[in-house]
Formats: C-alpha cells, sequence, structure tokens
C-alpha cells in the first residue's frame, strides 16, 4: 500500500471504516489524515483525527481499548479506507461494542451480527467482576470463585451429552448456551481473554 495513492479530500482527510476482522462486524467510522494514517501503520494500531477536536487520537490511549490493526485497503477510487482490526474492548464512546446500534430501517432476511453477542457478553461479565452488583447470579458465581465456576461447567457440559443423545435439536442449544456462557465466566475469572481461546483454533487451523 502507498499511502502517496491515497486521495484525501481538501481538508486532507479520508474517512476510515472500522471492521473487526473476527466478527465482520463494522465498529465505526471515523476519520485519518497523512499523519494519523502513518501512525497507524507505524504503530499497527488505529490513529484517527478528530474533526471536532482538530487533533490525532489513539483510540484506546486513555481507555485502553485499543484496536490492533490486521488490514487496510482502500476502495476503487482510492478516497475511502477498510480497516479490519482485533478490538481490545469498546469501540463506541458510550461503552458498546460498535457505534451502529441504532437501527433506522431492518429488512425482514436482515439477521443481526451472529458473533457480536459475545463481545456484548466480554464486557457484560468484565464488568460484573470488577463492580460486582448484588442479586447478580453472575457476581455469585465470580464471589464463589473458581472450583464453583469450574462445577457449573460440568454440569453444563453432562446436560448437553444428554439433549445430545435425546437429539432434541432446541434442548442441545439451549444447553450449549448455558455452557458456552459458563466458560466466558471462567475465562473471564481467571483472565483469559476470548480472543487468546481463537487464536490458538486459528493457529492450529493454520
Amino acid at each position: 500500500m502507498n499511502i502517496g495513492e491515497i486521495k484525501f479530500d481538501e481538508k486532507g482527510l479520508v474517512p476510515a471504516i472500522v471492521q473487526d476482522a473476527r466478527s465482520k462486524a463494522v465498529l465505526t467510522l471515523a476519520y485519518m489524515n497523512k499523519e494519523s494514517l502513518e501512525l497507524t501503520l507505524q504503530k499497527k494500531e488505529t490513529v484517527f483525527f478528530s474533526r471536532s477536536r482538530q487533533k490525532l487520537w489513539h483510540k484506546g490511549e486513555t481507555s485502553g481499548n485499543t484496536q490492533a490493526v490486521e488490514s487496510i485497503s482502500y476502495d476503487c477510487d482510492q478516497d475511502a479506507l477498510l480497516v479490519q482490526v482485533i478490538p481490545s474492548g469498546p469501540a463506541c464512546h458510550k461503552g458498546d461494542y460498535s457505534c451502529f446500534n441504532d437501527m433506522l430501517f431492518k429488512g425482514t432476511k436482515v439477521k443481526e451480527e451472529p458473533y457480536a453477542i459475545l463481545e456484548q457478553l466480554k464486557q457484560v461479565l468484565t464488568e460484573r467482576k470488577t463492580t460486582l452488583p448484588e442479586n447478580s447470579y453472575t457476581s455469585k458465581l465470580f464471589q464463589e470463585g473458581v472450583d464453583r465456576i469450574a462445577k457449573k461447567i460440568g454440569e453444563e457440559a453432562g446436560e448437553v451429552i444428554i439433549a445430545a443423545k435425546n437429539d432434541d435439536k432446541q434442548e442441545l442449544s439451549m444447553e450449549s448456551a448455558d455452557l458456552l456462557f459458563h466458560l466466558l465466566v471462567l475465562l473471564t475469572d481467571r483472565g483469559v481473554s476470548l480472543d487468546d481461546v481463537l487464536s490458538v483454533l486459528e493457529e492450529r487451523h493454520q
């Protein structure tokens, strides 16, 4: 990629669509100038130009919600960028996984991003572990510790096996969801991210 090929607008900016490299969900639309694009390539993390503050901003510099860049491509007119990233936290300043949460129109054939729920659960579980709100099942699991969480995983795994042997697809889906949820709780409790697990799968696949 040659930065000289990018067509910046009259203000020296180019729109950058940021996409989760794994889930393919669109996370945000930001802008880059030549300097921020150069810094993004150098740091391998997104650096944008804030039009409201008229300054560069390194995504996650203060919040810790950085975006590791996997690839950058540009469109056929060379005036827009697609930046694929591995996010380490919410993309939206409101704390949401993606900035695109409000629906203006939805057709009957359009489905929600299937993996967005995993990112949302990751955020909720991290928050629960930190704040431990009262009357929360998840908070209780964190407080009871790894032995209790591991026991629940064993119980849910047994339920998955029973559902599979019963050849009940609905029951198998529900029990699998319970198992996956408790696995995410365990990973959060032990400080292992879902991205770490996915990285292992990717390495094995390759």
